[in-house]
Order: C-alpha cells, then sequence, then structure tokens
C-alpha cells in the first residue's frame, strides 16, 4: 500500500465527513445489488423461465463489470473520484428507469438490459470507492475501514429482498397454484399484474439515486491522487511498466472472480433453494437477508479484530476454510440444516472483500487506479458462476450444483497463504 495520500489521511481524521459519504454510497451498492435475490424467483413466475434462464439475471448485472471497469478507469482519470461517483449514481438511475416499460410489456431482455444498465453505474461507483476508502487510511486497517463500508452494504442488502419481496412476492406460493389451473388468457393477466408490482418500488429507487447524485456532485469529497507514489513504493517499481508484472494483482483478480461467484451464490440462489426443499416462498424470501445479517456479524469481528488480534490474510485463511466446511455440510444435509448452511456462507464470504482487495492493490502506486479496475473486473465471478449453478441445478439438483463453490473456496485459501505475497513474476 502506498502513502501518497497522507494529506487527506489527515483530513480524513480531522472530519467523518468523507467515510459517511462513502458508506451512503455503499448502502446504496447493498441495496441495489441484492434486489437480485428477489427478482431472480419474481421474474422466474412473471416471465416463465427455468432455473438457467431465471439466473440471466445475475449475469446481466454482473457481466457490466467485465464489460465496463477498464472504461470506468479512463472515465475517472477525466471526471475525478467525486464528478465519477455522481455519474455511475445517474447511469444506475437510467438502467432502473428501463425497469418500467419493461413492466408494462412483461420483457424479460428489457428487465436484462436494464440490470446491465444498472451495474454499468455500479462498475463506475465501485472502481471509484474502493481505492479511495482503501487509500483513505492507513494500509493495515484498510481491511477495518472496508469492513465498515460493508456493514453499510449488507444491511441495505439485508433490507432490500425484504422490502421488495414484500410487493412482488405477496402470495406468491398462492398465484403459483393458481396460474396452473387457468387458461392462456388468464394467465397472460395474472402475470401482468404480477409484472406491474415491481414499477414502484423502482420509481423510488430512481429518486433516491438521483438525490444522492446531486448531494456527491455538491459534496466536499477530496480528492487523492493515485498517480503520484512515496519514495519506497517508486523505487520497488522504477522497472515495471505494466500492471500485469504484479502477479499479485493477477491472482488478486481470479481470487476476486471466484469469490464474488460464491457471494453471489450464497445470496441470489438461496430461496429458490429454500423453494425447492419443500419450504415456501412466503418463509424462503427472507432467506437472503440471513446470509446478510451473517456477512454483517463478520464484518464486525473485521472492524473489533483487524489489525489488533489478526491480519487481513489470517482473516482470509480462516474464511476460506469455514466456506469449505459449510458447503459439505450443506451438500450432505437437507431441508433447513442445508440452508443455514448456505446462509451462514455470508460469515464466510464477510471479510474476503476486505482482505483481499488491500492485498491485491499493495504496492501498485502509480497502477493502483488500473489495478483496481482489474480487480472490479473480477466481480464479473457474480455474473458467471450463478449461471454455472442454474445449469448443473436443473441438469443435477440445486442442492448438488452446490459443489461448484468447493474449489472457490480452496483457491481463495491459496491467494491467503501464497499468492498474495508473490511479488515477482517467474
Amino acid at each position: 500500500m502506498t502513502n501518497f495520500s497522507l494529506s487527506n489521511q489527515n483530513l480524513a481524521s480531522k472530519s467523518a465527513k468523507p467515510i459517511m459519504i462513502i458508506g451512503a454510497l455503499f448502502f446504496v451498492f447493498g441495496f441495489v445489488t441484492w434486489l437480485n435475490s428477489v427478482l431472480i424467483p419474481y421474474l422466474k413466475i412473471a416471465c416463465e423461465l427455468n432455473n438457467f434462464e431465471s439466473y440471466l439475471v445475475a449475469f446481466s448485472f454482473y457481466i457490466s463489470y467485465l464489460v465496463m471497469a477498464i472504461p470506468s478507469s479512463w472515465i475517472l482519470k477525466v471526471t475525478g473520484f467525486k464528478k465519477g461517483m455522481a455519474l455511475g449514481l445517474v447511469i444506475m438511475a437510467v438502467g432502473a428507469l428501463l425497469f418500467i416499460p419493461a413492466a408494462l410489456s412483461r420483457t424479460y431482455e428489457l428487465f436484462l438490459l436494464g440490470l446491465f444498465i444498472q451495474g454499468t453505474g455500479l462498475a463506475v461507483l465501485q472502481t471509484a470507492s474502493n481505492p479511495y476508502i482503501t487509500i483513505l487510511g492507513p494500509a493495515e486497517s484498510a481491511a477495518k475501514r472496508i469492513s465498515i463500508m460493508g456493514i453499510c452494504n449488507k444491511v441495505a442488502g439485508a433490507i432490500a429482498p425484504i422490502a421488495l419481496g414484500a410487493v412482488t412476492l405477496k402470495d406468491a406460493d398462492a398465484l403459483t397454484e393458481r396460474l396452473k389451473l387457468m387458461d392462456n388468457f388468464q394467465k397472460a393477466e395474472a402475470l401482468d399484474q404480477l409484472a406491474s408490482r415491481v414499477i414502484t418500488p423502482y420509481i423510488l429507487i430512481i429518486l433516491v439515486l438521483m438525490i444522492l447524485a446531486v448531494l456527491i456532485y455538491l459534496s466536499a469529497l477530496p480528492e487523492v491522487d493515485t498517480d503520484k507514489e512515496d519514495e519506497t513504493v517508486a523505487a520497488s517499481n522504477s522497472n515495471k511498466t505494466s500492471v500485469f508484472q504484479f502477479p499479485h494483482l493477477l491472482l488478486g483478480v481470479v481470487t476476486m472472480f471466484l469469490y464474488v461467484g460464491a457471494e453471489v451464490i450464497a445470496g441470489d440462489t438461496i430461496i429458490s433453494y429454500g423453494a425447492s426443499q419443500g419450504i415456501a416462498l412466503s418463509t424462503a424470501k427472507f432467506f437472503t437477508s440471513f446470509t446478510l445479517v451473517a456477512m454483517i456479524t463478520g464484518y464486525i469481528i473485521g472492524i473489533v479484530a483487524i489489525p489488533k488480534y489478526f491480519s487481513q490474510d489470517n482473516a482470509l485463511k480462516f474464511s476460506a476454510v469455514l466456506g469449505v466446511i459449510l458447503v459439505l455440510i450443506a451438500v450432505f444435509t437437507t431441508g433447513y440444516t442445508s440452508v443455514a448452511c448456505i446462509a451462514l456462507l455470508g460469515l464466510a464470504n464477510s471479510l474476503m472483500w476486505p482482505s483481499i482487495f488491500p492485498l491485491a492493490i499493495a504496492g501498485l502506486g502509480r497502477f493502483t487506479k488500473i489495478g483496481s479496475s482489474l480487480l472490479i473486473m473480477g466481480i464479473a465471478g457474480g455474473a458467471v458462476l450463478p449461471l454455472f449453478y442454474g445449469y448443473l441445478a436443473d441438469f443435477y439438483s440445486p442442492s448438488k450444483a452446490y459443489w461448484l463453490l468447493l474449489p472457490c473456496y480452496l483457491f481463495i485459501g491459496y491467494y491467503a497463504i501464497y499468492g498474495s505475497k508473490i511479488r515477482t513474476n517467474k
């Protein structure tokens, strides 16, 4: 980690405003992102989809990170962090706006386009805010600051599926049974009414995003210059001409890809998985919130314990081991026990992002922005792995599909133990 933001660090120590502003952004990330856990079963009913098709919701949302992360770094070079964050919020509002015609016409492709545009806005926001909060203070406590942001993110994420589920999945079990008895005309009318339920919530989301964009634009959020390096980092990077000469970063991108895929699978599949275990949707719609409460618990542990009691890389080692154990129990059990293990993956996943990000950008200096962009591209794991899970769930079973998570956690453990320490290409 560099010390190029020392003046901004001193500024942050005098005022909590930058942390509060970024915290508000992370709340927005969480709220919009974890709506997908409800949209998947909701659109599966409204648009008459199978498992694979329904997980295109996650694919469309997260694939935008792969497509837009590098352009996001270019945007930030022009706009700076603050204006870039405001722009990201506006782009998200445009994506949310598409949900209105999508709902009125019950057009699944339009829903997916809206999700892709929302993800594009989030790619800009994430590319700006994650290195910003990492840099805004001492390197050894970066995981603690990111954990605070994670609490903002996951509190919103816990609220979002309950709020949207109360509207969109109300009486969903009874409706599913009634649809079986309807003729084509009646079914179309009932599904049109179901699709329209999403309009009012997304109008409110658009208003909040636009208000927050204006507040961010007018705020006194300080800029940090990531193109400058302190003398030590500059000396160590003197022979570096490309970001691809940092193996710990490249392995970090792979680790981020696998981690985000695992987190999205745990959060976005648990409602449908609960239903496949014979649990009513009226109950299962709360399961994503349980997963996020487990993540919040992990973030609190990180705030208290890092770096006082254990380091960022040790937190990552423990998280990977816990993930392996929970996956094995989930696969070999059924019912509420299995579902509870998937929910508890939230605890295993909680300290992964706060640990991976600072470990991966450590010592990048003037390559920090592009390195951050590559890490944000790793979020595309949330697009690819859930889609693969949906395929396995259709081909085998939703329970056996969770075997997909095992190699993910094993690689994360490798990165914690060895990969994050590699500094020279061999």
